[in-house]
């Protein structure tokens, strides 16, 4: 059991992964590492007994096959292909164990991981027209289904199977454990049925999230026996936070909040990799190259793409915006029907702006001096914020959202909106409703 941790110090481990792992884990950055050191890796020769640690990195093998498949060595009666692998079977009770893998990179369909919040979004296996919502090879909507129907029912629980969630690195084969995951109980967003098209085809695909339970390191005989079927010993081995949710529903996500308050450029753009991600970027920032105030209302839109409870957005004249380029209420305390709410007022900043060019303490700075007591701001820009202009507005705590390239690029992907044509259609009809006299 080889880990990076023990084997060399400094520099030394820093070299030892090649550049694609030190630069992504989730088609995108290796988030929540400070250095190489902090990254476990077990070598293909020796996953058959080799521990499951959250980050850990598993490497794959080198024959240029399917048997290269890392997951299928470290897991006993896994199979080496597809992001759904079900172990024992494929409908509820009868599956033992249940293998979510990634790459992240699909951009119809960007499963992806909050490792701040600890949960993981998980789109199912019909991605393509033809097909009814749960009529796929591998049965796997049917157990998507299933599982979050018996999650909210406590004696039909326990036939729920533990979820372990991997993700490639982009570095061969190799992937990384990201965690033990549960079904989410939100009956909002739990598992979402969403319509997409190809070709002019519509059709059904699930959107699934789960949380992630705080449990660093999965006991190797619980993974075992439930391989082998054997669910009595696998009841002896289970760790704790996954018996306190089958018992009593109670979940310990495994979060990992951000230890840097700001993000570098970098990390606010998609990387330099991530083709579809620039294209969005570069698509919005064309459409608005002479006509950038109307991004107002694209970036409008994108805020209540992500804050659905907002309300009353209205975007400012153009001769009288003063560095608010909208202003607008969100409600705090769910729907109408959950709580006697309370509203917040924001104004809003956009900025469609290249990638080359961040927006700096002079944009910021209006914003802020334009907020009153109680009132937050927002700055969707289709660039980044400079490091200086973004170290100040959270070192000072001003109640800023920002919203860089790379949240609109995955925003807009979640949605569909990730080709040129889509793009122009969807502001071509925001526009058509919004647009300034």
């Amino acid at each position: 059991m080889a880990q990076a941790a023990d084997r060399t110090p400094g520099e030394d481990a820093k070299a030892s992964l090649s550049p694609a792992v030190r630069r992504r884990v989730y088609a995108g950055e290796l988030s929540n590492s400070n250095d190489a050191r902090s990254i476990q890796r077990f070598p293909f020769a020796e996953l058959r007994k080799s521990p499951l640690i959250v980050d850990a990195i598993y490497e794959g093998g080198t024959k240029g096959n399917l048997g290269d498949d890392p997951i299928h060595r470290l897991i006993k009666a896994c199979g080496n292909q597809g992001g759904f692998r079900a172990i024992c079977g494929q409908s509820l009770g009868s599956c033992s164990l249940l293998i979510l893998s990634s790459s992240g990179a699909d951009p119809d369909w960007p499963d992806r991981l909050d490792a701040e919040s600890g949960a993981y979004t998980y789109y199912g296996d019909n991605k393509r027209p033809g097909h009814d919502l749960h009529d796929t090879p591998r049965r796997g909507n049917q157990l998507l289904r299933d599982m979050f129907a018996a999650s909210s029912v406590l004696p039909k629980r326990s036939q729920i199977p533990p979820i372990l969630v991997f993700t490639k690195t982009g570095d061969g084969r190799s992937v990384m454990f990201r965690g033990l995951a549960v079904p989410s109980l939100s009956e909002d967003d739990g598992l979402v049925a969403i319509w997409r098209q190809t070709d002019g085809m519509r059709f059904q695909n699930y959107r699934a999230k789960f949380d992630l339970l705080d449990c660093r390191e999965v006991p190797r005989p619980w993974i075992d026996a439930l391989s082998d079927g054997d669910l009595e010993t696998a009841r002896k081995h289970a760790p704790g936070p996954w018996r306190e949710w089958i018992n009593r529903g109670i979940v310990k996500s495994l979060k990992a909040p951000k230890t840097v308050t700001h993000r570098n450029r970098e990390s606010q753009l998609p990387p330099s990799g991530d083709v579809v991600g620039r294209k969005i970027l570069s698509t919005l920032q064309g459409l608005f190259s002479e006509t950038p105030h109307d991004f107002e209302f694209v970036a409008a839109e994108i805020f209540k793409m992500i804050e659905p409870r907002v309300f009353d957005l209205e975007i400012t004249r153009k001769s009288a915006d003063g560095g608010r380029d909208a202003i607008g209420r969100l409600r705090i305390g769910g729907e109408q029907q959950d709580s006697d709410g309370i509203f917040a007022d924001f104004a809003l900043e956009a900025k469609a702006y290249s990638e080359t060019n961040g927006v700096g303490v002079k944009e910021t700075s209006r914003l802020i001096s334009r907020l009153r007591h109680r009132q937050f701001g927002v700055i969707v820009t289709t660039s980044h914020i400079s490091p200086q202009a973004y170290k100040e507005i959270r070192s000072d705590g001003h109640p800023i959202v920002i919203i860089s390239g790379i949240d609109i690029a995955r925003i807009m992907r979640t949605r569909g909106l990730n080709s040129a044509a889509r793009i122009k259609t969807w502001v071509d009809q925001i526009l058509a409703v919004g647009s300034r006299p």
